[in-house]
C-alpha cells in the first residue's frame, strides 16, 4: 500500500511539473504539487513554490527540479578613446622666420626662390641660401642666370643689384639689351683654385660667382675677356665691378682666370679689397705673374 501511494506521487510530480528547454532560462510551471497534493493556480500554490524563480540556481532542489544556470553578462565594452598626439604634432615646429636680406630680395628684384640650407663640412655649411634664377629689370624684364647659381642671400643681392645697375647700362652702349648671364660657377664647396689642402673658396661659402658672358637680345654672346670686345664697355664694367665687390680676378690675376670673372664678397682685415682684372686688346698679353702650382690630375676642371 505505501508502495503504490509513493509510486503515486512521483509519477504525478513527473506529470505536473515540467522544465521548458525551448525557450531560454526561464522556468515554466504548469500544475504544481505538494505532498502528492495539485495546486491549479498560483493563489494556490504554498510560499516556497511562489518565491522559487527568485531563490537562484538552488532554490528548487528541495522540490525536485533543477532552475536553469544564469550566465553573467559581458561587462560594456569601454568607449575607444584616440590616443593623445604627442607634443611635436600638437605644436608643429614652425618655419624659421624671413631675414632681412630674404625681406628685401623680393619677386620685383629677382625671382630668387630659398632653399634649405646647405649641408657641409665646415663653412660649407650655409644658412638663409637662394637659387637666383632671373633678374627682373625696372621695365619688367627679366635677365636669366644661365644655369641657375645657388648663392647665400646676400650675395644674391649684391649679384642682383650688379646687373640692374651696372651691367645693364653697361651693354646698352654696344647696341643691344641684356637677356642671360653665363653662370660658369657658383657654389661648390671646394679649395681656392680647386688645388686640393688649399684654403677654402669663397665658392664653397656660396659667396662667389664666376661670370664668363653676357648674352643679348640679338643673340649676340659677349665674353668678358674677349680682346675683340669694345674696350671702352670692357674698362667701364671693370671699374663698376671692383667697386661692388670685394674680390675681382680675371686675366692677369693668377692664371685660373682667364677666361672668365670672378666676383665675391669675401671679409678681410682692415677692408681689403683685390681687384685683378687686365682690360687687353688684340695682340696683348696679360701681364706676367707666377704660375700656379699644377692641378692635381684628380682635380675636377
Amino acid at each position: 500500500m505505501l508502495n503504490r501511494r509513493a509510486s503515486h506521487r512521483a509519477e504525478a510530480a513527473d506529470h505536473h511539473i515540467e522544465m521548458s528547454h525551448t525557450v531560454g532560462p526561464a522556468i515554466r510551471f504548469s500544475n504544481f504539487s505538494e505532498g502528492g497534493r495539485a495546486f491549479a493556480t498560483a493563489k494556490e500554490r504554498p510560499p516556497q513554490i511562489k518565491s522559487a524563480a527568485g531563490l537562484g540556481r538552488n532554490c528548487c532542489a528541495p522540490y525536485g527540479f533543477a532552475a536553469a544556470r544564469v550566465v553573467p553578462l559581458p561587462r560594456p565594452r569601454p568607449v575607444e578613446i584616440s590616443p593623445a598626439p604627442s607634443a611635436q604634432e600638437a605644436t608643429p615646429e614652425e618655419p624659421p622666420a624671413p631675414s632681412a636680406c630674404r625681406l628685401r630680395l623680393t619677386a620685383e628684384l629677382a625671382i630668387a626662390p630659398s632653399l634649405p640650407a646647405l649641408a657641409g663640412p665646415g663653412e660649407c655649411a650655409v644658412d638663409d641660401v637662394v637659387r637666383l634664377e632671373a633678374v627682373r629689370l625696372a621695365d619688367k624684364t627679366q635677365v636669366a642666370v644661365t644655369p641657375s647659381a645657388i648663392l647665400r642671400c646676400s650675395f644674391a643681392e649684391a649679384i642682383v643689384h650688379w646687373v640692374r645697375d651696372d651691367v645693364v647700362p653697361a651693354v646698352r652702349s654696344l647696341g643691344g639689351a641684356l637677356r642671360s648671364v653665363d653662370n660658369y660657377a657658383a657654389y661648390d664647396c671646394r679649395g681656392r683654385n680647386r688645388i686640393i689642402g688649399a684654403k677654402l673658396s669663397e665658392h664653397g661659402k656660396a659667396n662667389a660667382l664666376d661670370v664668363r658672358s653676357f648674352k643679348l637680345a640679338n643673340g649676340t654672346v659677349v665674353e668678358l675677356t674677349d680682346p675683340t670686345v669694345a674696350k671702352d664697355f670692357r674698362e667701364r664694367l671693370r671699374k663698376d665691378t671692383c667697386a661692388r665687390f670685394s674680390t675681382v680676378l680675371g686675366p692677369g690675376s693668377d692664371g685660373y682666370h682667364e677666361n672668365h670673372v670672378h666676383v665675391d664678397l669675401a671679409e678681410r682685415a682692415g677692408g681689403h679689397r683685390m681687384c685683378q682684372w687686365d682690360v687687353l686688346e688684340p695682340g696683348d698679353e696679360a701681364a706676367q705673374v707666377p704660375l700656379p702650382r699644377p692641378r692635381p690630375a684628380s682635380a675636377a676642371p
